[in-house]
């Protein structure tokens, strides 16, 4: 008689693994819009080191498509970077921002001029409108807000010029200031804004191009002893912030 022996018809398995740490599937356009609000809003610190293997955590994302980003932002000046330290986060200093707000000036300026030439007269009416929409808002409102409004009218001015170049350049010089324009809006700023707003877009209005150009002027400039202030205002707010 033969007998048969059963056997087991489970195959030996290895253990499982430890699934990898996957990382989210943010697209390259969101991790730049990440980082540079982190870059415009000094939550990089000036002059920071930046450690992409932590950046890459706190992210989620791989280090390739961060890298790439990182080079964007440094050639667009949110970043530097160094022989010895890589990447690290663009300083805070006066003559930094007073650069920038003379080149927003002459940006600016340009801007109006163009605008004069260009506008149709149903496209002022319509600024019009937005800007006596804009001075509804509350002058308490929070500082994001109103900061908001105040660069969604400059771009709208800029937009005027159908020149897209001017409307990229106004874009960027925004972000570089953001920080220090945010620093500016919570200290005051906010009801000259608007009434100055009011008067830009009435020389615009009249084609009065002279008495626009003035107007920017006013409303732009910043002396070096102004932006001083607000720069140590903004070191205060950056130091005594929580980090997430």
């Amino acid at each position: 008689m033969e007998i048969s022996v059963a056997t087991s018809n489970l195959e030996e398995k290895p253990s499982p693994k430890p699934e990898a740490r996957k990382r989210t599937s943010l697209s390259s356009a969101a991790i730049y819009e990440r980082v540079k609000n982190m870059a415009a809003t000094f939550e990089l610190r000036p002059g920071e080191r930046i450690n992409e293997i932590d950046l890459s955590k706190q992210l989620d994302v791989s280090r390739t498509p961060l890298r790439e980003v990182l080079n964007q932002l440094m050639v667009e000046g949110f970043l530097e970077r160094t022989t010895n330290k890589g990447f690290v986060s663009r300083p805070l200093d006066v003559k930094q921002i007073f650069d920038l707000y003379e080149y927003r000036l002459s940006l600016e300026t340009a801007i109006g001029r163009l605008a004069c030439q260009r506008a149709t007269d149903d496209e002022i009416v319509q600024l019009e409108r937005s800007v006596q929409e804009d001075a509804a808002v509350p002058e308490d409102s929070d500082s994001n807000q109103l900061l908001a409004l105040d660069e969604a009218f400059h771009m709208r001015l800029a937009h005027l010029t159908r020149n897209d170049e001017f409307v990229r350049a106004l874009s960027n010089v925004n972000a570089r200031i953001h920080y220090v324009r945010w620093i500016d809006m919570r200290n005051g700023r906010r009801p000259y804004t608007q009434a100055e707003h009011m008067q830009i877009v009435q020389a615009l209005k009249a084609r009065d191009e002279v008495a626009l150009v003035k107007l920017l002027e006013g409303h732009i400039a910043r002396r070096k002893e102004q932006i001083t202030e607000v720069i140590k205002l903004g070191f205060s707010e950056i130091y005594t912030r929580q980090r997430g």
